[in-house]
């Protein structure tokens, strides 16, 4: 039994531990991650307490999921809850020398194609079964049909077409048959949530950025719009690319990029307040999110294994009350969000 509570996914019929394992490093995610690290990452996880684990074909075109699959086959399914993602095909480059991986570091040799369709999806589920070496998967999600990535709204919509003329069939019968427990988004900027509530019946949405100790936008019009449909939610970068676990320190990162000194300064002010009330920035960082009631779970990627292990203290740390009120009062947290 795991150390660490779960908690039920939207409507899906998963129950995850509030803390889970986000995959995108053991893809090689701007730093190359050698075997056994990886698989000393999945360990210290699993030695945690950690059953949830998230991973997609995207993260290190396919070399997440070989590494996450690698760990995952030598455990007991009905002991673990793997999500995995559909969108991209993977095939095989040709010209290997000339190969960019852009921000993958390492990763495999294969490039990616979108492909939201029926046939897509379904081919993107099975290759991910073989990749992963197992037979089943809990939840699957829609991944990157947003702005991020398609750039136009011409580019959205065409993609958008895409999966509700045929490719949410395809997720439809895979849920309804029991083959996977739950269907999900993941996606990277505000905006995205209404307009897949309007059209397809989710159960949950992987949120990226936009609901952390830096931003809650999505307390205007996304979350209360996914709490009326019975929507959950995973935060997947609750220390906004790396800014809440580094501090406001040169060369941090937010939203993938340099951080701003605006983003600087405002880090720093709650750096102040957190050492006021003798509490890390990182363990405010990840259990702001936790309280939201759609919120199901958080799930920070590691590098090393002293970094989950380091996750899980902070995960654990006490926080008073008085720290939260003080970021409201200071005007660096929104009044209304909910706070442990």
């Amino acid at each position: 039994m795991s150390a660490i509570a779960v908690r039920k996914v939207g409507k899906s019929k998963a129950e995850v531990t509030k803390m889970g394992l986000g995959g995108a490093p053991l893809g090689d995610l701007f730093h190359v991650l050698d075997e056994d690290q990886a698989q000393g990452v999945l360990q210290a996880a699993w030695d945690a307490g950690i059953r949830y684990y998230d991973t997609a074909p995207f993260y290190g075109y396919g070399k997440s999921e070989h590494r996450v699959g690698h760990f995952l086959r030598q455990q007991k399914p009905e002991e673990y809850i793997l999500s995995t993602k559909v969108g991209r095909v993977l095939t095989a480059v040709r010209d290997r020398e000339n190969f960019d991986g852009g921000f993958w570091a390492g990763g495999l040799p294969f490039e990616v194609r979108f492909d939201y369709s029926y046939d897509g999806i379904m081919r993107s589920f099975e290759d991910s079964l073989q990749r992963l070496g197992v037979n089943a998967v809990d939840l699957l999600l829609i991944h990157d049909l947003d702005f991020w990535f398609h750039q136009t709204e011409a580019g959205v919509n065409a993609y958008l077409s895409q999966l509700f003329s045929s490719g949410w069939r395809a997720l439809d019968e895979l849920r309804s048959s029991g083959q996977i427990k739950g269907v999900g988004a993941g996606i990277n900027e505000m905006g995205m949530m209404p307009r897949f509530l309007d059209l397809v019946d989710l159960d949950f949405f992987i949120v990226a950025l936009p609901y952390t100790l830096l931003d809650q936008e999505v307390l205007d019009e996304e979350f209360p719009r996914c709490a009326e449909h019975g929507v959950g939610a995973v935060i997947g970068a609750v220390f906004a690319s790396g800014i809440l676990a580094t501090g406001a320190v040169e060369g941090a990162t937010y939203a993938y990029a340099p951080a701003t000194e605006e983003i600087l300064e405002k880090t720093r002010r709650i750096e102040a307040v957190c050492k006021r009330h003798d509490t890390p920035l990182g363990a405010a960082a990840m259990q702001f999110p936790l309280a939201h009631p759609i919120v199901a779970a958080i799930i920070p990627g590691a590098l090393a294994p002293a970094h989950v292990q380091g996750n899980v203290q902070l995960l654990a740390h006490p926080i008073p009350t008085d720290l939260w009120a003080e970021l409201k009062d200071e005007g660096l947290l929104r009044k209304d969000a909910p706070t442990p």
